[in-house]
């Protein structure tokens, strides 16, 4: 079984299941994925659209809900007499239903680790009881498990390869493709996966984003997630303006004069492909408040916590708004050297996540080395 509960985790998922399959392909899995892991082969008992719950709130208001999909992971394990669970990210739900699965024998092994580093490391004694094995994209956080006597394995970010081995579209491509301007350079935004966060900060990002694109003669274009309709990101604008476009991200980003991204996997794709950005991030009071209590780090974004150090600007919660992002923007876009500084120390963060192989290849020859390993 393998249980993911967001775009990213689908991602990472469904190329973890393309290399459990290349070594056994009469392997049967099932559980909680997306569009992408459904199309590798997952046997979906729930999908990721289910389970995109945002703050505290929101996950008391479904807590009936919760209860009825881990009441069908534990049916569905108990009927197929299932032995190994992957867990990926998604650390709320799946150190839960981790300790149902400990409790009737199944081993755990978890594939990107919960953010303790974060949070604080009271989760650290958790995971030791609940977790077999677990598998790391950062090198930081192998040390911290090491240090705490958790079996663990870094095997590099999958992004690296998989944005090496990408075939990117040229601008031209792009422009013929969507119908863009030629003669202007892409300001690309990416706003994220979840529609309760973009309609809390859509309207600030673009409205900055209109500002840059006058003052450097910039068209705006929008990389959506495949779950979110374009209709629902313009009802959240002032701005008409812009392309909104799904599917080629990636092109977008190396194709794109800078980037506004929101907080999360996405910073770390922006930096690999060497784009230069900022971060933004805002949610609803009430649980910015309580993430504000509970995060122990100076930084947000993924970008920064592997750097171990700000080099891409954050701006977050009452920061976000249209002034902000203009100005930070221009800061960089208007001094070669800051400029420069940026793209050398985004290509840090690549070399800092890579490493010989392909990582995903990597975690699956680890889980299936565990699968009758009792």
């Amino acid at each position: 079984m393998i249980i993911a509960g967001e775009a990213s985790g689908d991602l990472h998922g469904s190329s973890l299941i393309d290399e459990l399959l290349k070594i056994d392909p009469a392997l049967e899995i099932s559980g909680i994925g997306g569009d992408r892991m459904i199309k590798s082969g997952l046997k979906k008992l729930h999908h990721i659209s289910e389970m995109s719950f945002l703050g505290f709130f929101e996950i008391i208001k479904h807590l009936p809900f919760i209860k009825k999909v881990k009441n069908d992971l534990i049916t569905h394990v108990k009927n197929e007499n299932i032995k190994t669970v992957v867990l990926i990210d998604y650390p709320g739900f799946n150190l839960s239903i981790a300790k149902s699965f400990n409790q009737l024998g199944i081993k755990n092994i978890y594939y990107i680790s919960p953010q303790i580093w974060a949070w604080g490391k009271g989760r650290i004694s958790k995971i030791k009881n609940l977790i077999s094995r677990m598998i790391v994209f950062f090198p930081f956080e192998k040390v911290m498990y090491d240090e705490n006597q958790i079996h663990s394995d870094f095997v590099g970010h999958p992004l690296v390869s998989k944005i090496d081995n990408y075939n990117f579209l040229t601008k031209d491509e792009l422009v013929k493709k969507y119908n863009l301007e030629n003669q202007k350079e892409f300001l690309v935004i990416l706003p994220g996966s979840r529609k309760q966060e973009i309609s809390e900060f859509f309207n600030d990002l673009i409205l900055g984003a209109e500002k840059i694109a006058d003052e450097f003669n910039f068209q705006i274009v929008v990389a959506c997630a495949d779950n979110i309709e374009e209709n629902y990101i313009r009802n959240f604008s002032t701005v008409k303006n812009f392309k909104v476009i799904k599917n080629d991200t990636y092109s977008l980003l190396k194709n794109s004069a800078f980037a506004i991204v929101k907080s999360g996997t996405s910073t770390l794709e922006t930096a690999i492909i060497g784009t230069p950005f900022i971060v933004v991030y805002k949610t609803n009071f009430l649980t910015y408040l309580i993430g504000k209590a509970l995060i122990k780090i100076k930084n947000i974004a993924l970008v920064n916590i592997v750097a171990e150090k700000t080099i891409v600007k954050e701006l977050i919660q009452n920061d976000v708004n249209p002034e902000n992002i203009f100005n930070s923007i221009k800061i960089i876009l208007n001094d070669k050297e800051i400029l420069n500084k940026l793209k050398n120390d985004l290509s840090e963060i690549k070399r800092k996540l890579n490493t010989q192989g392909n990582p995903s290849k990597k975690a699956a020859e680890i889980i299936y080395s565990e699968l009758n390993a009792f």
